[in-house]
């Protein structure tokens, strides 16, 4: 009995004792694998000098530079219109002609009314020519004592009638050449004709429909005729790029009717006021028209369709640049730390923050397989690189990826391995 309890407290000794072996080697691995340091995959690229171009990308239309919406400016019927939708005017070509013969009555109503007064005028100036007679005797006869002063003084009243009674003939005569004059002038406008040579590019009226003149209201946009050798693109720019845009920077139209061409343009006006959709909303947007003129022009270009516009606004030559994903601003890398040693507050980090201490901008390099931070103070940017004006010298190797990477996983000393460098701009491009 004694002998068959010792072996059973042999087996659980050598049981126990296995499990606690194993314990403290868990134990073991677990620490060991806790102070090993992580390894951060990256691609890399070289830092060198290029040229950059900034540009200002905004959609739009293409428009005519000159044209001229007609609008009459009397009301009536459309009797003639020989012209149609795409046809090329001559300046002076006859567009429109509108039923005249209402405004035809009034000028034959005008200029009876004309005769009339001019009628009365004579009538009046006849009256005059004998009562101012009769009032010059009077006076000779007052001045030799033959006639008493109450008939002087009705004679001059007599006079002074007669004269104001001409006068008002006169107004009248006056007032019916003025509405005369009026009444052609609108018997003209029922004859419309271009104001320039062009293309109808709009027309939007039939024979014999009814029109209404701008005399009182907006008017009937009969027809639209447009230059079209003389085409602009009008494009809405961001109100945070429109001011680095000027007159005369070049720009490059692309037209979705020509695929991947490029149009060559020139900025010739940028709007002062602007244009606000979603007012009041989240989704508020400001822009600013801006007008391309365009220089190699194609002849299936058309008013009306949409296009995208890259806006060359500044080029710097031979700059040290990165590519734009390298450049980051984490703000510390670590909590920093009182003069103590102690760390601080989280809430001295916001105050810190907010009183206007702003994250720099930096970039990670490759030194001996580690990640090193490098302050930069960055420039001019284009689609792909940005200029560093001050951090780096050339000839680095900057980390380009992974965004992950670069924006919260790697810190000064990381352990890095490069996954292969990534291709540049340019030289996915040959």
């Amino acid at each position: 009995m004694a002998n068959g309890k010792q072996k059973k407290s042999k087996k659980k000794l050598f049981i126990f004792g296995g499990l606690g072996l194993l314990l403290v080697a868990l134990i073991v691995i677990v620490i060991l694998q806790g102070n090993k340091e992580e390894i951060i995959n990256v691609q890399t690229e070289k830092v060198e000098k290029r040229t950059l171009t900034q540009t200002v990308s905004a959609t739009g239309k293409i428009n005519p530079e000159f044209k001229v919406i007609i609008t009459p400016e009397v009301t009536g019927e459309i009797v003639q219109l020989p012209v149609k939708e795409g046809q090329v005017v001559k300046k002076g070509e006859l567009l429109i002609k509108i039923k005249a013969d209402a405004y035809m009555a009034q000028k034959q109503r005008s200029e009876a009314t004309l005769w009339a007064a001019k009628s009365s005028l004579a009538q009046r100036k006849a009256e005059l020519d004998k009562i101012s007679s009769d009032y010059d005797r009077m006076k000779e006869l007052h001045a030799k004592k033959l006639s008493s002063d109450a008939d002087l003084e009705a004679a001059k009243s007599t006079f002074l009638s007669a004269a104001a009674g001409y006068e008002a003939s006169k107004a009248n005569v006056q007032q019916s050449e003025a509405s005369l004059r009026e009444t052609i002038e609108s018997l003209n406008k029922t004859t419309i004709y271009s104001p320039m040579a062009g293309v109808i590019t709009q027309l939007n009226v039939e024979l014999g429909e009814r029109v209404l003149g701008s005399g009182f209201s907006q008017g009937t946009d009969i027809m639209t005729v447009s230059d079209l050798s003389s085409m602009e693109a009008r494009v809405d720019v961001d109100e945070n790029d429109v001011v680095l845009i000027s007159v005369g920077d070049t720009a490059y139209i692309k037209v979705d009717a020509f695929g991947d061409k490029d149009i060559k343009g020139i900025v010739t006006q940028i709007g002062n006021s602007a244009k606000t959709s979603g007012l009041g909303s989240q989704e508020q947007v400001v822009n600013f028209e801006v007008r391309i003129r365009v220089t190699n022009l194609e002849s299936n270009l058309r008013p009306g369709m949409s296009c995208n516009a890259d806006i060359r606004t500044e080029t710097v030559e031979n700059v040290i640049s990165v590519p734009l994903q390298s450049v980051t601003a984490r703000g510390d890398f670590n909590m920093p730390k009182e003069e103590d040693g102690e760390e601080q507050s989280m809430a001295k980090v916001v105050e810190k923050k907010s009183n206007g201490n702003k994250p720099d901008e930096i970039v990670f390099i490759i030194d001996n397989g580690k990640a090193k931070s490098k302050k930069v103070k960055t420039g001019l940017s284009d689609d792909n690189y940005i200029e560093v004006k001050e951090g780096l010298k050339g000839g680095e190797e900057v980390v380009n990826g992974s965004y992950r990477a670069i924006s919260r996983e790697l810190k000064d000393g990381s352990l890095v391995k490069v996954e292969g460098k990534k291709k540049s701009f340019t030289e996915k491009k040959k």
